[in-house]
């Protein structure tokens, strides 16, 4: 999806969620801040987004980790993506 060597975490998140958007005819850009449920993503659509973002990282994204709050913005995403791929 992105070039993995060039791209911040934040960035490929927002490539990632856009890709999403756009397979569901929303054109609409997506800041960091923007709630994703208003910019147009449903409740399946967020478990295409957890499965997306698990093949993009090469991370599993905790059972406990998948709730609205880390996935709400394209911030809170990048906090939870940027977590999960920090070693303990």
């Amino acid at each position: 999806m992105s070039d993995r060597g060039t791209c911040s975490p934040q960035g490929r998140v927002r490539a990632v969620v856009q890709h999403l958007l756009a397979l569901r005819s929303i054109t609409r850009e997506v800041a960091p801040q923007d709630d994703l449920r208003q910019a147009g993503l449903t409740s399946l659509d967020m478990i295409s987004l957890v499965l997306s973002l698990e093949g993009e990282f090469g991370i599993t994204v905790p059972e406990a980790s998948i709730k609205p709050a880390n996935f709400r913005t394209v911030d809170a995403i990048s906090r939870l993506v940027t977590s999960l791929l920090t070693p303990p």
